[in-house]
């Protein structure tokens, strides 16, 4: 659905590329760790550096540094899984899944320091001050990654997905959500008299290219984007985007 004419700018892209929605999802809290021969491990934080190195601070008594232990390479194969979930309630609320493959080693402890600043600018974690106590800091290695949402199934190349950065827009959700909540109240009332009142339409999320809805109906639900004229390059542009989807087209 687009509100308004189409730019021409505007026409080759009109989503964010799959590493870059990669990258976004991966820095998200809630993460799943299966490391090969142990099972589920207890995951305390994890995150994607800006530097593109996935980091994971995990128990010193778990699964996952027992399995460490005990590999005579030094490293074990590994897969995480972050879940991304909806900034307002949904009937199904996660919105996307970023499965990553590889193998789990440990940090060298000269680089502990460095890392857990990287890894607090990024998702900072009070279960980074347990690292050296109860807990470890420990990399993952990227064989794989594969992005999954709105029911689709992207493979993404691991440089890419290291060489991409998190969606500005998204990161900044919280906050724009509540500033910006009367214009995206309007763009929605809009969707919903484009879905039809049979169907309850809701806020999905925004990004840099525009706001994602969820239509969500009695046969089941389905996710559409309004996209922005251009994709943004920073927070402060999202009022001005909203207010020409509002002013372009029709009321």
């Amino acid at each position: 659905m687009t509100a308004g004419p189409t730019h021409p700018s505007a026409a080759v892209d009109r989503q964010p590329p799959a590493a870059e929605r990669a990258r976004t999802v991966a820095t998200r809290s809630a993460a799943a760790l299966h490391v090969s021969g142990v099972g589920a491990c207890p995951v305390r934080a994890s995150t994607t550096t800006t530097d593109g190195d996935v980091l994971l601070v995990v128990p010193a008594d778990g699964g996952a540094v027992a399995a460490l232990r005990g590999s005579p390479l030094g490293d074990v194969p590994a897969r995480l899984v972050v879940t991304e979930r909806a900034p307002l309630p949904l009937r199904h609320p996660v919105r996307g899944l970023v499965h990553m493959t590889g193998w789990v080693t440990a940090v060298p402890e000269a680089d502990v320091p460095r890392l857990l600043l990287d890894f607090a600018e990024t998702s900072p974690a009070d279960a980074l001050f347990e690292v050296g106590l109860s807990a470890v800091l420990v990399r993952l290695d990227l064989a794989e990654v594969v992005l999954e949402e709105s029911g689709t199934v992207s493979d993404v190349d691991p440089d890419a997905f290291r060489d991409a950065r998190p969606d500005v827009v998204t990161s900044a959700e919280p906050e724009l959500l509540a500033t910006q909540r009367e214009p995206l109240s309007r763009l929605r009332g809009r969707v919903q008299r484009w879905a039809g009142r049979h169907d309850d339409v809701r806020i999905l999320g925004l990004d840099r290219f525009g706001v994602r809805f969820r239509v969500q109906g009695r046969q089941g639900c389905y996710d559409l984007r309004v996209p922005f004229v251009d994709a943004l390059d920073d927070v402060d542009e999202v009022a001005a985007a909203l207010d020409h989807l509002l002013t372009c087209g029709p009321a």
